[in-house]
């Protein structure tokens, strides 16, 4: 493909070197196919000018507002869970009515430690979640007396209960099963937990508790 151009102009009276009245001028320029990419006019109509900059910047802050929007969703569906803790046998850590996030990831690849605050169904009814905290782990021996725990023979210091909330029962020796953890509720006195109902299997266990995020003056860390 060629370009051409034509510059045609009047022969100058003062210009004896000019044989002829009008002088023809044409300049064939080849151009590559790929060469005129969207050019626009140097001097388009003011009326027609358009920002080109406008469309742009809303495409890109709305693609960049969808993608954030998504990953959210993935994270909060597949990772984090917003939960409300009903009930009271987890105070004082936990109350009635607040909200927290629990992780639902991090037991694919970390194992489940003693004083991990879970969330699971409860053994004797799926459709229902109880959150505990753990107590023992597979393999641990563990035994209560008068309301005191013992794991591997040695008592444990729980300073997330309070004196006011301990209570005076007890629970027999046993060894931990294979896939099996011993949970209890921090309020001692009418937590129903691992005491009533037995061990928990690890496949009903599906959330660690974090982050309470409401009300605000509760926000903070799960401990």
């Amino acid at each position: 493909m060629e370009l051409n151009l034509d510059l045609s102009f009047e022969r100058s009276k003062s210009d004896a070197r000019l044989d002829s009245d009008k002088i023809k001028v044409r300049l064939n320029f080849p151009l590559s196919p790929v060469d005129p990419i969207n050019i626009e006019s140097a001097d388009p109509d003011p009326k027609d000018a358009k920002p080109a900059s406008t469309p742009l910047t809303v495409s890109t802050w709305a693609r960049d507002l969808l993608f954030a929007v998504a990953i959210s969703f993935l994270i909060i569906t597949f990772l984090y869970q917003p939960v409300r803790v009903e009930g009271t046998s987890m105070m004082p850590g936990l109350q009635d009515q607040e909200r927290l996030f629990i992780n639902k990831f991090e037991y694919h690849f970390e194992p489940i430690h003693r004083d991990d605050v879970v969330v699971f169904h409860f053994p004797l009814d799926p459709a229902k979640s109880y959150i505990k905290r753990v107590i023992a782990v597979p393999g641990d021996t563990l035994r209560i007396e008068d309301g005191q725990v013992y794991v591997n023979g040695k008592a444990l210091k729980e300073r997330y209960v309070p004196m006011r909330f301990r209570d005076d029962r007890s629970y027999p020796r046993t060894v931990l099963p294979r896939n099996e953890y011993f949970v209890m509720g921090d309020h001692r006195l009418i937590s129903s937990d691992s005491r009533d109902f037995g061990p928990v299997n690890r496949n009903l266990i599906y959330g660690k508790a974090t982050f309470v995020y409401w009300p605000t003056d509760a926000m903070g860390v799960v401990h």
